[in-house]
């Protein structure tokens, strides 16, 4: 055994997350669907290239008053 070996220390956080996997093993699939609503979506390449050209630029120090 070395000096350095420490006991399995799990968090709590990682035992809740473990007790609720195993409770609820469809967990996973739901948030692999839920994931696929915002971010797992095909980019319109022409729209973006629409609103980086309409962006108005920003002046330096937004917070200046104009006194």
């Amino acid at each position: 055994m070395s000096i350095f070996a420490r006991p399995h220390y799990t968090s709590d956080a990682t035992q809740f997350i473990e007790q609720l996997k195993a409770a609820k093993p469809e967990l996973d699939a739901q948030q692999q669907a839920g994931r696929g609503l915002l971010w797992d979506r095909e980019q319109d390449r022409e729209a973006q290239a629409g609103f980086k050209q309409a962006r108005v630029p920003q002046k330096p120090y937004v917070y200046q008053s104009g006194h």
